[in-house]
């Protein structure tokens, strides 16, 4: 445990005050509980969910009602543990940023993401990851193998994402898989769902540059719905990961009977012309992602053994003094995929 005199008492972060409006400050650091690490920060992944925020001061229906520190994907290393924290100083790690109260019934059985009342770093009005350190619980603290560079340790978490979500849609060997939208999480579900034993991965999106990325990782075929149909039949399969109502709806038709759909990209609050008599008359499941539930370590796995390529997925480095930058950055160049801010990086 290293001496409370000397750790910070305040962090560098990007704390967002409104629509478009995102100030480099100082924060005041909360103080180390017994079973919390103090995380200087190496990496944060830009989530579309953050790009939300600082584009409208809202992400689907939690809205900014005071400043906020933006970033919930950060990896880093433990520099100060409490008396009865599990990770060590000097540990390599990846964040978890919602781990759920811990006591309720839902966190005790298991699926701690569905806590009612616990806080996701970077969901305002909880302060995220994007500053030069972080107070965290230690059971949020995973760590990374030797195998995993600490700036990639950042995207451990969409890959988590991604994991829960192949889960959810119980893809086993053989199945045949169509992926709506080829953005970061499309493209980690294309890798995770190949490393699950689909033989087939079909990935749809109307960017051709990010179909001929989703080629490379692992997509069998690739559709620019833009330009050309989707002739398919028999999917065992369907993740949708665009958020795009039109998408769903779409893939649904393609499901054989008995098949599964799960949405994993953020849904509008409704969908019109959901057709519940064709999910009906051929069970069709359709489930729901969100977030994820003991999937870090999973990912840590996948990407410690190349099963699944996390340096093919990152396309721009931005420090911290640049953050509205970086957070504009997929948007304006669309052919980023993942998008990291270096807090501790002083370059400008």
């Amino acid at each position: 445990m290293t001496s409370v005199l000397s750790l910070p008492t305040t962090a560098r972060a990007a704390v967002l005050h409104g629509a478009e409006d995102l100030r480099v400050e100082d924060l005041p650091l909360p103080p180390l509980g017994a079973d919390d690490v103090l995380v200087a920060v190496d990496a944060v992944g830009v989530c579309g969910s953050d790009m939300h925020y600082f584009a409208h001061g809202r992400n689907g229906r939690n809205v900014l009602r005071q400043p906020t520190a933006l970033g919930h994907e950060a990896s880093g290393t433990v520099v100060a543990a409490g008396a009865s924290a599990t990770v060590a100083p000097g540990t390599r790690a990846a964040v978890e940023p919602a781990v759920g109260c811990g006591v309720c019934t839902t966190c005790r059985s298991g699926r701690y993401n569905l806590c009612p009342t616990g806080a996701c770093f970077g969901s305002p009005p909880t302060h995220g990851t994007l500053t030069t350190h972080l107070v965290a619980p230690s059971r949020a603290v995973h760590p990374l193998p030797d195998a995993i560079p600490l700036e990639l340790g950042a995207l451990i978490e969409p890959l988590a994402v991604a994991v829960w979500a192949v889960r959810r849609a119980e893809v086993a060997f053989g199945d045949r898989v169509l992926i709506t939208g080829a953005g970061p999480i499309g493209i980690l579900c294309t890798q995770v769902a190949r490393a699950a034993g689909a033989v087939e991965v079909v990935v749809t999106d109307v960017n051709d540059a990010r179909l001929a990325q989703a080629r490379k990782l692992g997509a069998t075929r690739t559709v620019n719905t833009a330009r050309d149909d989707l002739d398919l039949t028999g999917m065992d399969r369907l993740l949708e990961c665009s958020a795009h109502p039109a998408a769903l709806r779409q893939g649904l038709h393609t499901l054989r009977p008995g098949g599964r759909a799960t949405v994993v990209g953020q849904a509008p609050p409704a969908v019109d012309g959901l057709p519940l008599a064709h999910l009906q008359r051929f069970e069709i499941d359709l489930v729901c992602a969100f977030r994820y539930a003991h999937a870090f370590p999973t990912a840590i796995a996948l990407a410690a053994d190349g099963s699944v390529d996390l340096a093919a997925v990152l396309t721009g480095r931005f420090p911290l003094d640049r953050a509205a930058e970086a957070l504009r950055a997929p948007t304006t160049d669309p052919t980023h995929l993942k998008v990291v801010i270096r807090p501790g990086d002083t370059s400008r």
